[in-house]
């Protein structure tokens, strides 16, 4: 039996019909002998264009602007341009230039560059106007008849990025590595959906092949670049620094389009007419799933109503009315091509996605699909066209969000999600997803973190049908539901900073995921695997997602600044490398840069279309220097904006770069107008000073100092000093005021970020692995380390979940400077407490600096069983995480499809097994035991079911040490026998890994998996 995870990929390869007229480069055959460009033999200059004759060969050099110009060679002297107006944009006047003959070369220059074209033989290079090198040809030009090849000198510390869609890379330097650029319909890590033909360098430039062909980037030493076709056709773009040239490329190619903001909300997709997995349905069951979404009080956006391999739909109009009645809004694959586009638009579409029926034999189809489908839903409505790909090219940034792929869920696929959308933003592509916890797979844990840190991306998905279970975020129940409901929630209110960024990349170019090296391009560790797994959210937001089983994050670097924790409000003084983050279930590290002004909408609003013109607007501020946000407000939904209907507001924060002092925030006047604009609004702002300011003036008039949350929250306007909020906070609300007058916010006598004295926090933290048994009396370790100055007075207790009890600690009278205490809290988790980790909050309250103080700090603690007083099978255990590469692991039986129980009896080498675990590569499952028992055994083995296929390895560990791994073993493997000593072992943790990539047929078993125990 062959898992659907391969099936369904070739299924999607065959319909988009690519799969034999673009496979990528390479092959077993000799290669032909490259043709180098020779001398040149003539010159001529018309305008901006000059012509370069080197025998039979051509060059032409054709000037866009001052910064960005264009070099074509035809090795038989006729030019051709298979992309004609398909991708190139027409552009403006071209700019003025001037020709200089320099006896061994030609210098063509504008104002910024000057391009020399050396003459024997013929070879380029770029240079700025002041003499600056930014790259040169090692050697001409070349050519086989199947490809063309231009070679450049690579610098001592020049690094390389772009290339699109790049799976596991990209927002860290190719430098030294071979990028190839075409579809080859692997989505996973390594593949390269969505690729895009250019690339840009540190030196300051960027270059983008204009071709329909596939590329392959070598940015080795020295850089070659090759196209698949016998002509060559490059755009260059000089900068100074990798933004501009972003913003050259994307003027040259389309800036990204601007999505409506329910396409910012998340969306759900499922086969709601027919699905093998779940039962007969109808499309108006659609509504059913939708109802869920609203009775969690969860946002979401859209819903694709057919999953575009044969499901088709019915109702439509009825489906569309019933969603929109929900504040969602109607999405189809494309499975009936686009001529019915009309009239499924009419009915209510709103959103399509393109994998299916149109795509023609090249990227010239899938580019003109995403462009047909979002004209077709702008020419049979008001909205604005949204559109979903999962293969597409240069200029699709204009249409439509690039999407990576079918995926199975699990810790790995995190892990290599995390730098493929930062990294495609280096090529202009403002809006790249995937699924959440992918489409096959996956598991309660996996889904919840791979939906935390997916919420600082602009948009995002969940696909079901495909899994073990639906995958809304609302299936596997608590605690995971309120997580998800909490990030969902926060990316909601989070909107009108992303959609004031998604109005910026419509004039830059530059999306909202971004490599830590495009803001710190100088930084010797933004360009290497330091960031890797990272990234930031707009300029303000730091990502680092936990991408494995674990309950605390290694390894997150922090670059030049002051960082916040955005749940605990401690401070870090970057560059930095924190290690031992604790990162429970519920908790993403994420920090904010000091000197942040971030704009959202307060209230816990489960869609934009909750919001009124009168609703209030907040400002989330960390006060640094002098910093600024612009806030972009539009209606949302038409197309008004792109005739000026729409209004910015600026907020300026002025602010002590350090320590004590003042801190004013100026809103200004909206300026502008749209349908629904606020005319009068509340504004809410949470600033971040660790220390109550003396008075708080609007205008100049002092507002009411409110005594505590309950009196805030009641008031009309006022403000209040919230010590126990992420190290305190000021939090001011106003009245209605008008939005066509700014006004002024000031914070008297209190401070920059970190408060007067910086450095005189206290840090709350608490070891790892503290574990608890339920209904039993126990203790939780705290450690609290004073900063610079002494705390006193400290006391600390725990907030934990309901039904537990929680005896605070003695008071520590004083904990020296620089020194840590640990405290011990008496905790005893209720009788009914589930296994598994459990979110505890640590508070320290103390003095220091002569004044009151908080730090909390959230960690882990594991709720245990009862260990095993006597022999036991290991299908009869809690298991307290449990992951499995193809649906859920079985209890005795072997690994089946996607239910949990819908496996078959379990058989190696012909024997069956009543007791044992079905398991499917990748694998691992966590059992406790306590230090109660001695021996493990097995007979593992692929099951007989598979006749022949898979290929895995199992292993055993035992509290972080592997005790036992075995062999390959193969389908056709005889069974091997597992006993292995686990004398003394709290955790044992029993994995199935895949061996040889592919992850089809590995069936797994553990079969009469047994512990001797007592």
């Amino acid at each position: 039996m062959q898992s659907p995870i391969r099936m369904r990929a070739v299924v999607a390869g065959l319909l988009l019909g690519l799969l034999t007229v673009f496979a990528g480069p390479g092959g077993a055959h000799a290669e032909p002998v490259p043709t180098t460009v020779g001398d040149v033999t003539g010159f001529t200059a018309q305008g901006p264009v000059y012509r370069l004759t080197a025998g039979q060969a051509e060059a032409r050099v054709s000037f866009v602007s001052p910064e960005t110009f264009r070099i074509e060679l035809a090795p038989d002297g006729g030019f051709t341009d298979p992309t004609g107006s398909d991708i190139v944009l027409p552009q403006g006047k071209p700019p003025a230039t001037r020709w200089k003959d320099r006896g061994d070369r030609y210098e063509l220059s504008t104002s910024k560059v000057t391009l020399r074209a050396y003459k024997s033989p013929l070879r380029f290079a770029l240079h700025r106007a002041d003499g600056t090198l930014l790259w040169a040809e090692t050697k001409g030009l070349t050519w086989t008849g199947d490809r063309t090849t231009q070679t450049l000198a690579r610098g001592a510390e020049e690094q390389f990025y772009g290339a699109g869609m790049q799976n596991g890379r990209g927002n860290t330097s190719h430098r030294g590595k071979t990028v190839e650029v075409g579809v080859d319909y692997n989505w996973n890590d390594g593949g390269q959906p969505n690729s895009v033909p250019f690339y840009l360098s540190s030196a300051g430039y960027g270059v983008y092949r204009n071709t329909y062909a596939p590329n392959t980037y070598v940015f080795g030493e020295p850089v070659t670049t090759t196209a698949q076709e016998q002509r060559f056709d490059a755009y260059y773009f000089a900068g100074p620094g990798a933004k501009d040239v972003i913003g050259q490329y994307t003027y040259l190619t389309g800036k990204p389009f601007m999505p409506p903001v329910y396409g910012l909300e998340i969306g759900d997709a499922d086969c709601y007419l027919h699905n093998a997995n779940r039962g007969e349905r109808h499309t108006l069951d659609a509504l059913k799933v939708a109802d869920g979404y609203v009775e969690h009080d969860m946002p979401n956006g859209w819903m694709l109503v057919n999953d575009g391999y044969g499901c088709g739909y019915e109702n439509l109009a009825e489906t569309a009315q019933g969603l929109q009645q929900r504040k969602m809004q109607l999405g189809l694959w494309t499975e009936d091509g686009l001529d019915k586009l009309a009239d499924q638009v009419k009915a209510g579409q709103r959103v399509a996605k393109l994998d299916v029926a149109w795509v023609g034999a090249g990227y010239k189809f899938a580019l003109d699909g995403c462009k047909d489908a979002y004209a077709g839903i702008e020419a049979n409505s008001t909205a604005r066209g949204f559109t979903w790909a999962p293969e597409s090219w240069s200029g699709a940034q204009r249409c439509g969000v690039q999407w990576s792929g079918d995926q199975a869920g699990s810790w790995e696929y995190i892990r290599w999600q995390i730098p493929t959308y930062a990294g495609a933003s280096m090529s202009g592509l403002a809006y790249t997803t995937g699924d959440v916890d992918g489409i096959f797979g996956g598991s309660p844990q996996t889904y919840t973190r791979d939906l935390q840190w997916k919420m600082f991306l602009p948009v995002t998905m969940t696909m079901d049908g495909w899994a073990a279970s639906d995958k809304q975020p609302f299936r596997y129940g608590e605690p995971y539901t309120s997580i998800n409901r909490d990030y969902l929630k926060l990316h909601e209110s989070l909107l009108p900073y992303i959609y004031s960024h998604a109005h910026e990349a419509t004039k830059t170019g530059v999306g909202l995921a971004r490599p830590l090296v495009l803001e710190y391009p100088d930084d010797p560790k933004a360009a290497t695997d330091a960031a890797k797994y990272e990234f930031l959210s707009g300029e303000d937001f730091l990502v680092a997602p936990v991408y494995q089983n674990a309950a605390e994050r290694d390894g997150i670097y922090l670059p030049k600044g002051t960082w916040i924790d955005y749940w605990s409000g401690r401070t870090y003084e970057g560059p930095a490398t924190v290690d031992d983050y604790s990162a429970p279930l519920d908790t993403l590290p994420l920090f904010v840069r000091a000197g942040a002004t971030v704009p959202m909408w307060p209230g816990g609003i489960r869609s934009y279309a909750d919001r009124g013109a009168g609703s209030p607007l907040a400002w989330d501020i960390y006060p640094q220097g002098s910093s600024s946000f612009t806030l972009y407000e539009d209606d949302g939904v038409t197309r008004e904006h792109r005739s000026g209907k729409y209004a910015t507001q600026r907020a300026d924060v002025d602010a002590p770069k350090r320590g004590a002092g003042d801190v004013t925030v100026r809103i200004g006047a909206s300026r502008g107008t749209f349908n629904g604009k606020s005319h009068a609004r509340p504004y809410n702002f949470t600033v971040h000073t660790a220390d109550s300011p003396s008075s708080v003036e609007l205008n100049g008039r002092d507002l009411p100092r409110l005594s505590g949350r309950a009196a805030f929250e009641a008031a009309g306007q006022g403000w209040w000093y919230d010590r126990d909020d992420r190290g305190g906070v000021v939090k001011v609300k106003t009245a209605a005021l008008p939005t066509d007058r700014g006004f002024e916010l000031e914070l008297e006598d209190t401070a920059a970020v970190g408060g007067a004295v910086p450095g005189s926090a206290a840090v709350v933290a608490a070891p790892a692995g503290q574990e608890l048994a339920a209904g039993a009396p126990g203790k939780v370790a705290v450690d609290v380390t004073a900063g610079a100055r002494d705390a006193t007075g400290v006391s600390v207790s725990l907030d934990a979940p309901a039904g537990w009890q929680v005896t605070p600690a003695a008071t520590v009278d004083r904990i020296p400077a620089g020194t840590t205490r640990r405290v011990e809290v008496a905790v005893t988790p209720a009788r009914d407490a589930e296994p598994g980790e459990t979110t505890l909050t640590a508070t320290a309250r103390y003095r220091a600096a002569g004044e009151p103080r908080t730090a909390v700090q959230r960690f882990a603690a594991g709720v245990m069983p009862p260990p095993p007083s006597g022999d036991v099978w290991a299908s009869d255990l809690v298991w307290l995480t449990s992951t499995n590469g193809w649906g859920p692991p079985e209890r005795d039986r072997s690994n089946g499809e996607s239910g949990a129980s819908d496996g078959r009896t379990l058989t190696l080498a012909g024997q069956t097994y009543e007791k044992g675990i079905g398991a499917h590569a990748d694998s691992d499952i966590e059992v406790y035991l306590g230090g109660r028992c001695t021996t493990f055994t097995a007979d593992i083995g692929i099951d007989d079911e598979i006749n022949g296929y898979g290929e895995v390895a199992f292993s055993v560990e035992a509290d972080g040490k592997v005790l036992w791994t075995s062999p390959k073993v193969t389908g056709a493997s005889a069974t091997v026998p597992a006993e292995v000593d686990v004398t003394g072992a709290r955790h044992v943790r029993l994995k199935v890994t895949d061996t040889n990539g592919s992850k089809s047929g590995d069936h797994a078993d553990w079969a009469g998996a047994r512990f001797r125990c007592g």
